[in-house]
């Protein structure tokens, strides 16, 4: 997977931008709030999910636009291709994420979910170890969007069944034929739901082992990281996830809303056998982030036949000069993009230096 040239037309801050990113390192170097993150979240929307930095796509349309228009020419599958994704405001034409791939309409971005890949660390990242189990659902659904095209769908069905369900509990009591309702809604839950968990599994039982080696390596073998999913029952059948909805069913008439399945489900990150939530510092918490990170991007090199685009904001801050010299070495032969504020950590790197400045660009 190789980023050739991107073009960003009326993105955040950015009027027009073009960048040649490098083969390899491509460092985008400048002070705070003058484009690089920005210019990095372009680039991910071109995997077909949503802004990295949970922004609507009306924040990402620069003000006084109606649009944004982002232009991509990259290698994947062996081929070369291109992309243009528009981000349209309510009102006009096309609003949302629409986007044409060689030259065919696609509709929404979603769509080529999984043609052009890419693995993201942000500092907000750092809630995957400090915040609550929806980020990390989330860090796993969108590794598997990109990895399993039918996986989105499957997700997508779920939580709208999920949302039906809610509505019925609610209105339990006052709703004809209830009992037979949310015996549909239970059925089709197991279906869909059984599909994600088993996807989950089966990815974590890949990325657990390649995120702890990174852990154990990023230490010295000084600390260990552990990863363990934390199913609401035994994976990989409908029928466990329909029997844990019967034995929920009591509970749930009561609270007026489902309270078991992958939706509310968690991924326990132990660090030296303690919840690394509690017990890790900053440092490690960081250092156990990138580990599944950089093992989220194994993994999909494993999946896909072609390593992932990675791309880093602030990733050295608050790692020690040991951790920042194994992140460096580990990124040094795929495309990376990594924004600084400073360059000098990059200086013993034979990355390309692109300075970014009031939302333009200049090498």
């Amino acid at each position: 997977m190789r980023l050739d040239r991107l073009v960003v037309t009326d993105f955040r801050n950015i009027a027009r931008a073009e960048l040649q990113p490098a083969p390899r390192l491509t460092v985008l170097c400048g002070a705070n709030g003058q484009g690089k993150t920005n210019l990095l979240e372009a680039i991910w929307l071109l995997t077909g999910g949503k802004s990295f930095r949970g922004a609507r796509d009306a924040e990402l349309i620069r003000r006084g636009a109606e649009f944004s228009v982002l232009e991509a020419q990259f290698s994947a599958d062996g081929r070369d291709q291109q992309a243009r994704l528009t981000v349209g405001a309510k009102g006009t034409q096309k609003p949302g994420r629409t986007v044409r791939l060689n030259g065919a309409d696609r509709g929404r971005a979603a769509s080529i979910a999984g043609t052009f890949t890419a693995v993201v660390f942000d500092p907000n990242h750092l809630s995957l170890v400090k915040g609550g189990p929806e980020g990390r659902r989330r860090f796993l659904d969108a590794a598997l969007c990109q990895l399993y095209p039918g996986y989105l769908a499957a997700s997508r069905r779920y939580l709208r069944v999920v949302a039906q369900k809610n509505a019925l509990l609610k209105a339990y009591d006052i709703t004809p034929g209830g009992d037979v309702l949310l015996e549909t809604y239970n059925e089709a839950l197991a279906g869909y739901g059984s599909e994600v968990m088993r996807r989950r599994a089966e990815y974590l039982t890949r990325l657990a082992p390649a995120a702890e080696a990174n852990y154990r390596d990023i230490s010295r073998g000084a600390e260990t990281l552990e990863l363990r999913y934390c199913p609401c029952c035994e994976p990989g059948s409908p029928e466990h996830l329909a029997a844990k909805l019967r034995e929920m069913r009591s509970a749930e008439l009561r609270a007026g809303f489902c309270l078991t399945g992958p939706h509310r489900e968690d991924l326990d990150i132990l660090i030296d056998g303690q919840p690394g939530k509690i017990y890790g510092s900053q440092g490690q918490q960081r250092s156990a982030v990138l580990s599944m990170k950089l093992a989220e991007a194994s993994v999909a090199g494993e999946v896909l036949g072609e390593h992932p685009v990675m791309l880093l904001d602030d990733v050295l801050s608050e790692l020690d000069d040991a951790r920042q010299t194994y992140l460096l070495t580990r990124i040094e032969d795929k495309q990376t993009f990594v924004t600084t504020c400073d360059s000098a950590a990059f200086a013993r790197t034979n990355g390309r230096l692109v300075f970014v400045e009031g939302g333009s660009v200049k090498e």
